[in-house]
């Protein structure tokens, strides 16, 4: 039994030797991760060797068309039009965003088979090297897409069915002000006083907007936050903090005729916070609440609170405007 343990031990090292040699890393496939819908269904077609075809090649091409070309629009826009399923589709649309806004879109479609429609929204950079940032993706039962942009920027909506899928589309893009209006009943044709105004005979600048309306009126959270601080300064009067944490942003409300909110409380949007006043600085002018919006400094609040025109100018109504694709399919494509 000890020769025998003693053989083992001798004759392992070499058959180790021996084949060592032959021993090679495997090949692993590195894994796709999309970072979109469309992006997967590409990928897809890719590992079904269509991406090649004729097909795959016009559905790519139509795609990346729509975000060279799209067609520039002004917010709020609606369109009705009709897609061939015959031909590789899509539609692009360019459209202008400013900070403290959300844009919605809203897609439907009357199609006679179900279909996959891909609707991606993307910045643009200002960067020769990358033209756009992907920024979001509509949800594919809803169909809906909202989004607040964080600055001033041009987006391109892209909107794309699957091969071989067609049929009538209506796409609504519309903005909205992504927070509510700080004093109840009021819009923004009570705000006299505007960010950028000098004061002080122009020292300083204003760093809010102030929106004047009865004394005792209430003063409402905008959004869901945060009470981080309540107070009184011989500036501001009685003050209340919010932080909205959704936004990463700090609500500012000043001269306040009361407080209603506490250091630590949870408010919802719409909530009574307090109420319109002239405390502090203000006490020689009419009431009104000074509101400012602070995210690494002072920022222009008036685009987040105030209206704006959610019914397009122009709609096509029962009319639908036929899109041609340039990469429509020849017969002999098609199967």
């Amino acid at each position: 039994m000890v020769k025998y343990k003693t053989r083992a031990i001798i004759f392992s090292p070499l058959l180790f030797l021996i084949f060592l040699p032959g021993c090679k890393k495997e090949i692993v496939p590195k894994t796709f991760y999309p970072r979109s819908a469309h992006e997967a269904y590409q990928h897809s077609l890719e590992q079904a060797n269509l991406h090649q075809t004729a097909l795959g090649i016009d559905w790519t091409l139509t795609g990346e068309e729509a975000l060279n070309k799209p067609v520039v629009i002004e917010l709020p826009f609606e369109e009705a039009f009709f897609w061939d399923p015959k031909g590789a589709n899509a539609a692009g649309y360019r459209f202008f965003v400013k900070r403290g806004l959300r844009v919605e879109v809203e897609i439907t479609v009357d199609s006679s088979n179900s279909l996959l429609l891909f609707a991606d929204l993307f910045r643009e950079t200002g960067d020769t090297a990358i033209r756009r940032t992907h920024v979001a993706t509509a949800d594919e039962e809803m169909r809906r897409l909202e989004f607040e942009p964080r600055r001033d920027s041009y987006y391109a909506l892209r909107l794309q069915p699957e091969l071989l899928r067609g049929g009538q589309f209506r796409v609504v893009i519309r903005e909205v002000p992504s927070i509510g209006f700080p004093v109840k009943d009021k819009a923004s044709r009570a705000i006299s006083s505007f960010f950028g105004d000098p004061r002080d005979g122009g020292s300083r600048d204003h760093h809010g907007v102030d929106i004047f309306a009865a004394r005792h009126t209430p003063v409402l959270a905008p959004s869901n936050a945060s009470v981080s601080r309540v107070g009184e300064g011989e500036v501001g009067g009685r003050y209340v903090w919010l932080y909205d944490s959704k936004r990463s942003m700090h609500l500012y409300f000043a001269h306040l005729e009361t407080c209603e909110v506490e250091r630590g409380d949870q408010v919802r949007a719409g909530q009574q916070i307090g109420t319109v006043g002239n405390t502090g600085n203000a006490r020689y002018t009419p009431p009104h609440l000074h509101f400012g919006i602070y995210r690494n400094g002072p920022i222009d609040p008036f685009h987040f609170i105030a209206e704006t025109d959610t019914v397009p100018d122009i709609t096509f109504g029962d009319t639908l405007r036929l899109i041609r694709s340039e990469h429509k399919l020849n017969d002999h494509e098609n199967h």
